[in-house]
């Protein structure tokens, strides 16, 4: 099997070159002033569809053959990957199926169907809709096209820590949102592959943290999900994950786990301080500075903030 390497995500950016809007890198100043060290936020809550996932569905669309598009497309999403293959499919003039669990907020699965894809609600886990996304691909020869798990959707991701590169070359620490691991890959892949000594911390929470597990078992397991503000790192890593389980194993340094006061605590202080609208999945890397778990140490660090497609009526509650 081969990995991804940096050439592919140089690749990937010249593909999607034109449908991806360049998201800005801030610094933060309430964040800088806490550590006493530099703090940027990579506002990817800013792309397109309101999370980073447009980078690896587009890519992975664009690989596609003309017989392919032509059969159209499935997935399995916790939300934003199913928005963002929505949208690219969209776009490219293709059928797009959805498979979601009834953990995804309704807020989610509205903006999937006003982008024109069919959705399947079904069961009460990331694994139970992605058994429906096999029948239909058994059934009506649909193309998968994984969350995270996939060769080009990683590539795609990494887009995105190209982008940090160029805007923030002495980065030394990486704080990302981990759930299946097709963002902190791909942008551990473009940062690592250039500034080999950069830290790369892994964040989620403590409520079914599977790629957490799975790298405590040394092997991919399933893991009971639970309702949390993070509802966007939800779901199982596959039990025959290919591409994601070896490369965090490979290029993470650390994995840090979050109660659910925490996150809160992160979307306030995005929202408050810097005027900033973030789901409890997007906002874990703020979360972990402010909770003493990672940044500061005399670093320059960059926190993704990896989406802000969150239910305003929750967000409101949560921020106060």
């Amino acid at each position: 099997m081969t990995l991804p390497t940096l050439r592919d995500l140089h690749l990937a950016r010249k593909r999607t070159s034109g449908l991806l809007r360049r998201t800005p890198l801030v610094e933060s100043d309430s964040l800088s002033a806490l550590t006493a060290a530099p703090v940027f936020l990579k506002l990817e809550s800013l792309q397109t569809t309101g999370a980073f996932k447009l980078r690896g569905a587009t890519n992975r669309l664009l690989m596609l053959s003309p017989e392919e598009r032509e059969r159209g497309v499935v997935t399995v999403s916790t939300g934003n990957h199913g928005r963002a293959l929505a949208f690219a499919a969209r776009r490219l003039g293709m059928r797009a199926v959805v498979c979601l669990s009834q953990l995804v907020p309704e807020n989610k699965r509205a903006a999937i169907r006003k982008l024109g894809a069919e959705l399947r609600i079904v069961g009460h886990s990331q694994d139970e809709a992605a058994r429906e996304a096999e029948r239909l691909i058994g059934e009506e020869g649909l193309i998968y096209v994984p969350p995270f798990d996939d060769f080009h959707i990683i590539a795609g991701q990494g887009t995105l820590g190209l982008e940090i590169l160029e805007d923030c070359p002495e980065v030394e620490e990486l704080l990302i949102p981990l759930s299946g691991g097709g963002l902190i890959s791909g942008v551990a892949l473009a940062v690592k592959g250039s500034l080999p000594g950069v830290r790369v911390v892994g964040i989620s929470m403590e409520r079914g943290a599977a790629m957490y597990h799975s790298l405590q078992a040394g092997r991919p397991v399933e893991v009971e999900e639970e309702k949390s503000l993070a509802d966007s790192l939800g779901g199982g890593i596959g039990l025959d994950n290919r591409f994601t389980f070896p490369l965090v194993r490979e290029l993470v340094d650390e994995v840090v786990l979050l109660s659910e006061a925490e996150i809160a605590a992160g979307m306030r202080h995005l929202f408050r301080e810097e005027r900033l609208v973030a789901e409890g999945g997007a906002a874990v890397g703020v979360a972990a500075i402010l909770a003493g778990k990672a940044g500061g140490r005399g670093r320059t660090s960059v926190a993704v903030v990896s989406g802000c497609n969150v239910d305003m009526d929750a967000f409101l509650t949560v921020v106060g």
